[in-house]
């Protein structure tokens, strides 16, 4: 298998970015001969035409678009490289490497991790959102630290994980101004046929909240189904329908989305776990994170729901 110049990549990748070799002889301060002649043998250690001829320009071939992307993504992370290696300031930093569920508010997630950045020792924080699943597989991989979810380590993922419990809140009904007041009778009644905001399949407490719904013989009329906890608050504030968020977050969702708590479901409730691949938590962010979550935000943190 042959081996990979990466001189030779770096310049097909500038005569990609600029047009054509004479424009990448100006910025590598080499001949357009030379770079030719570079280009030619990484194309013949690839066994791959790069480029073809245009009239008086080139342009690149289907694989050599596809080499190119790669190329892109090889050199960004080489710049990260050499400004991490520069920075005094990240060198010193303790990296933290948090992934948040989707299905997650945006607002918990916030005040979850936030203790993390209180540490005497500087935190250099990096955050990814997404679907639980992809999140856990990149923490096997060691490239994330923790992940943060609404349920714990699903058993059916061949990931090694543990889940620490942080709390949990009952839920709290929302709708914006003009919507409360066109429902008519009180709470819980007024969600019967009343638009709705229904979380996604992916966020745990759906499937509870639907048996409440149930069980109090309300048939809210369902208009979206949202897996991203902002956009459906989104939504909800501009009228759509009515949404539930945590009890826990309930003023602040008043506030920032200008809606109105019209009752409160005791009986469902949204929990929170922290993931990592830790049995015995030793990063100091993760044991800072998970301590004054249930300290600080849930106070005294009841019991897990069983699986």
């Amino acid at each position: 298998m042959p081996s990979l110049n990466f001189k030779h990549l770096r310049y097909f990748w500038m005569v990609a970015k600029s047009g054509s070799v004479a424009g990448a002889s100006k910025h590598l301060h080499l001949t357009p001969q030379s770079i030719s002649g570079q280009l030619g043998e990484l194309e013949a250690s690839l066994g791959v035409e790069l480029f073809r001829r245009v009239g008086r320009g080139l342009e690149l071939t289907e694989t050599g678009r596809r080499i190119f992307s790669y190329a892109d993504e090889i050199f960004a992370l080489g710049d990260e490289l050499l400004e991490v290696a520069l920075d005094q300031t990240v060198r010193k930093s303790l990296p933290f490497r948090v992934g948040i569920a989707d299905s997650v508010p945006k607002s918990i997630a916030y005040r979850v991790v936030e203790p993390a950045l209180r540490l005497a020792e500087p935190v250099r924080l990096f955050c990814r959102e997404g679907r639980l699943a992809p999140l856990l597989a990149e923490m096997a991989v060691h490239r994330l630290d923790l992940v943060i979810a609404d349920r714990p380590m699903p058993t059916h993922l061949n990931v090694r994980g543990y889940s620490h419990f942080l709390g949990e809140s009952d839920l709290t009904v929302f709708a914006a101004p003009e919507l409360a007041q066109s429902l008519p009778g009180a709470f819980p009644a007024m969600l019967d046929r009343a638009p709705f905001l229904l979380p996604g399949e992916d966020v745990a407490l759906r499937p509870d909240l639907i048996r409440w719904f149930e069980a109090q013989h309300l048939y809210p009329r369902i208009v979206g189904e949202f897996e991203d906890s902002a956009l459906l608050k989104a939504f909800g504030q501009a009228g759509a329908g009515l949404f539930v968020a945590p009890t826990a977050i309930a003023d602040y969702v008043s506030r920032q989305y200008t809606v109105l708590a019209v009752g409160r479901i005791e009986s469902v409730t949204e929990q929170l776990y922290a993931i990592t691949t830790e049995r015995r938590l030793l990063h100091p962010a993760i044991v800072a994170v998970v301590q004054a979550t249930q300290r600080e935000f849930f106070g005294k943190p009841a019991r897990p729901k069983a699986g």
